[in-house]
């Protein structure tokens, strides 16, 4: 889309992202593209999805730089206070799914 561009593809939640599968991988160019097409879309945050070489598309990386992954997880920490403070039961239930996940 030019010079407003807004990312490459749309769904990625609160996202703007920027997806590459090149031979040479350059994050920082591919994070500063990101972060401006998050500004043109209304995002809050940009990010890139890398794809590896000789790898399918889940083996590969979603990167973004250190000062949006702290904006991410303020949010996410914020948004989780929240939820507990006003919902308990459903933010004790949350975090125990979320946990038994990883």
């Amino acid at each position: 889309m030019g010079s407003k561009d807004i990312g490459d593809v749309a769904g990625y939640y609160l996202h703007a992202a920027e997806l590459k599968a090149e031979k040479t991988i350059t994050l920082s160019d591919y994070i500063a593209q990101a972060n401006r097409e998050a500004i043109h879309a209304g995002e809050p945050f940009g990010c890139a999805v890398v794809k590896r070489r000789m790898k399918g598309v889940a083996d590969g990386y979603v990167v973004r730089d250190v000062r949006t992954d702290v904006r991410l997880l303020n949010r996410m920490r914020d948004a989780e206070d929240l939820l507990k403070e006003y919902q308990f039961d459903v933010w004790f239930e949350h975090d125990r799914h979320h946990r038994e996940a990883a």
